[in-house]
């Protein structure tokens, strides 16, 4: 698979490199303060990052005043899975390089979304991104062979916490898989044997024959 870059023309569909921000003292605390487990680990929220400085300023410039979350993704993944959105943007971090397997909800035709129009993005370490609301995403995907990553995921507060009681009143209410959260699944998945919706259809892509 071809892995473009986060700083290549193509990726303006998805998303854009945040500047201007000191971060140094996010991803030292990241680094310190999170695991790197063999699988991957998301956490949503942590207080000791939502107690940094940067906080209250990534709330402000970046979500123009809402109240946001600032957790975790870390782990070793190399797989797609599946693809999610919200309906905010997403900010992601690397202490490490890693890549993002992405897609953008116009790609979808009759509610299905074709792996072939999954493209990887390499974002190198210490380069804040945003993550459009109309791009699907997952979990990060390791950027070098045997290499693990530790994402910083900043977010709405209460996104990904549990679903809320609903009646769905069309297609894409069965989506929702938690707050703010619409999961595709592809059928090789765990989380489609856990009852999510089987709505991306190919190929479930492993970057893993294509890192170094």
């Amino acid at each position: 698979m071809k892995i473009l870059s986060v700083y290549d023309k193509e990726f303006a569909r998805y998303g854009h490199v945040i500047t201007g921000y000191d971060l140094s003292e996010l991803l030292e605390t990241l680094d310190r303060i999170s695991p790197l487990p063999e699988g991957t680990e998301y956490v949503p929220g942590n207080p000791v990052l939502e107690a940094l400085p940067i906080a209250k300023l990534l709330a402000v410039n970046e979500y123009g005043g809402m109240p946001i979350q600032i957790g975790w993704c870390n782990g070793h993944n190399t797989k797609m899975n599946c693809l999610e959105y919200h309906r905010d943007s997403e900010v992601n971090l690397g202490t490490k390089d890693f890549i993002l397997l992405l897609a953008k909800i116009d790609d979808m035709e009759d509610g299905k979304l074709d792996s072939a129009k999954v493209k990887a993005f390499f974002c190198p370490a210490g380069v804040p991104v945003e993550v459009f609301g109309t791009t699907l995403h997952y979990a990060p995907c390791s950027a070098a062979k045997g290499e693990g990553f530790k994402v910083l995921v900043v977010l709405p507060k209460g996104t990904n916490g549990p679903k809320p009681e609903m009646t769905p009143l069309n297609d894409e209410d069965k989506l929702l898989w938690a707050c703010n959260k619409w999961l595709l699944a592809h059928r090789d998945s765990n989380e489609a044997k856990a009852g999510a919706v089987v709505a991306i259809e190919g190929e479930n892509i492993d970057i893993a024959p294509d890192l170094k």
